[in-house]
């Protein structure tokens, strides 16, 4: 068994010592994940990626009863904490009395990553749960590789699935969250 496993399964347990030792075993693949995708970020941000990490981080230890079965199930719950954290950051960005539609302007920055808007995330983010709905594990592939930036190797190894499956459902999600993306406009 996978160290992680282990340490995820004692931690589950309530042992004190596991849920110490779990955080620097996780923290350079969440970093990682976090920096990958907050280079897809629009050039206005201001969450760094360790903050996004950290984020994610509290909310996965401060839920009540929270177990992971696997690797994969604690990485699909960090993905999912880091995908909220992104949708409440966007949708908070564009709330009125946070200055609406206005984009700040850093005249050091020279991130030649595409931005991504928060119309555009909100978006995903809705027809994500639409997709969800239907096909569970679809919808966790599409937030490993959208939300955390997980390679279509990385995601199929934190999923439990072959590489070319992975593939298939990676064009098929695509399709059908470009097309829901579409019907909503």
């Amino acid at each position: 068994m996978h160290e992680l496993t282990q340490v995820l399964e004692a931690a589950s347990k309530g042992d004190s010592k596991a849920a110490e030792e779990l955080l620097p075993l996780v923290y350079d693949e969440l970093r990682k994940l976090a920096a990958h995708r907050m280079a897809q970020e629009s050039s206005g941000h201001t969450l760094q990626p360790t903050a996004l990490v950290h984020d994610a981080w509290l909310r996965l230890v401060n839920t009540q009863n929270q177990t992971w079965q696997n690797r994969a199930h604690f990485f699909s719950a960090a993905a999912e904490a880091m995908r909220r954290i992104l949708i409440e950051r966007a949708r908070r960005k564009q709330a009125l009395r946070h200055g609406g539609g206005q984009q700040r302007v850093d005249i050091l920055d020279v991130d030649l990553a595409v931005p991504i808007d928060d119309d555009q995330i909100l978006a995903v983010n809705e027809a994500l749960d639409k997709l969800a709905a239907q096909d569970k594990l679809k919808a966790e592939l599409v937030k490993l590789r959208y939300f955390v930036g997980m390679t279509i190797e990385e995601a199929s190894q934190v999923l439990g699935i072959s590489e070319p499956t992975a593939k298939r459902y990676w064009t098929y999600s695509r399709a059908w969250l470009f097309r829901e993306i579409q019907r909503a406009k």
